[in-house]
């Protein structure tokens, strides 16, 4: 049987924190969300599902303190859209350094999957520079690193032209990109919150399923119910939102990610691995007409 852990989780009111303190408390454990907006509605929802929501910022090493002075687990995220890339290294920095200052017993960092290999991507060498800090803190650590996730595909700057009938992402219609389900990654930290001495000083590339943007458009088509064509977006159009978006672009295109999705998957047999198809089979797509009536 499973001991149960009692575990911080930061980020908890976003996509991926949010997903892991949902699949930690499906299997029992005690889970601290910190979060800088205690009030907040993601915040609430917690709560309601069993979490004790605590006010804390990753840049206030005494509130990571006191929030993770009686836990034995941590799982640090930070994020670089929100806070800039020194920004988030240095918050990941002050947090993990809290981490080992209240004694936390494992610390879970995540961070992307080939991270580090010298990319050269702004939002990939930020997290691997807090990777290096937390695997030289003398605390026992884990790296989690997904790829790219599936709901990209209904992300604000994606779900506007979905709901026109158009799949848009800057690749070429048939290069492959792996990615890996929201579920998938809160289910995976669970295992690895579970597995905890097996997992110590180890850093885990993880993805579900590997294809290409024509192969989404397809299954896409078959889940929503009616056409959706794929469109590659010109990378000088991307590079006009993002430069740190543009130079992933590229590298995907040149490079990609190579987690061995057939190894992590017999490794790692509790998470249910969600292909592409099992997600869009699964997810809500009434999203798609609401953002159509408010277009």
């Amino acid at each position: 049987m499973t001991s149960k852990r009692s575990i911080l989780v930061t980020g908890a009111t976003g996509q991926q924190g949010g997903a892991v303190a949902r699949a930690l408390l499906s299997k029992g454990h005690r889970v601290k969300a910190l979060t800088r907006k205690p009030d907040s509605d993601g915040a609430r929802q917690l709560a309601s599902a069993g979490a004790d929501v605590v006010a804390g910022d990753l840049a206030d090493a005494a509130s990571v303190v006191k929030a993770a002075k009686d836990v034995d687990t941590m799982f640090l995220m930070g994020n670089s859209y929100e806070a800039g890339f020194e920004e988030e290294t240095r918050q990941g920095i002050i947090a993990a350094d809290a981490a080992k200052a209240a004694g936390v017993g494992h610390l879970i960092y995540s961070s992307v999957a080939d991270a580090d290999k010298k990319t050269g991507i702004p939002h990939f060498e930020s997290k691997y520079l807090v990777e290096q800090h937390v695997s030289g803190l003398g605390v026992p650590f884990t790296i989690s690193a997904p790829v790219a996730f599936m709901e990209n595909a209904v992300a604000p700057w994606s779900v506007g032209a979905l709901a026109q009938g158009t799949h848009a992402f800057a690749l070429p219609a048939k290069r492959p990109l792996q990615l890996v389900a929201l579920t998938d990654i809160g289910a995976f930290v669970a295992a690895l919150v579970e597995r905890r001495e097996s997992v110590f000083s180890r850093r885990f590339d993880f993805a579900g399923d590997e294809l290409t943007g024509e192969e989404q458009a397809k299954i896409l088509s078959e889940a929503i119910g009616r056409p959706i064509r794929y469109q590659e977006i010109p990378i000088a159009v991307a590079r006009q939102q993002s430069e740190d978006a543009a130079l992933m672009f590229e590298w995907f295109d040149r490079t990609g990610y190579d987690a061995d999705i057939a190894a992590m998957h017999k490794d790692f047999p509790e998470v249910r691995w969600h292909s592409f198809a099992d997600w869009a089979k699964a997810f809500d797509w009434s999203v798609l007409g609401r953002t159509s009536s408010a277009a």
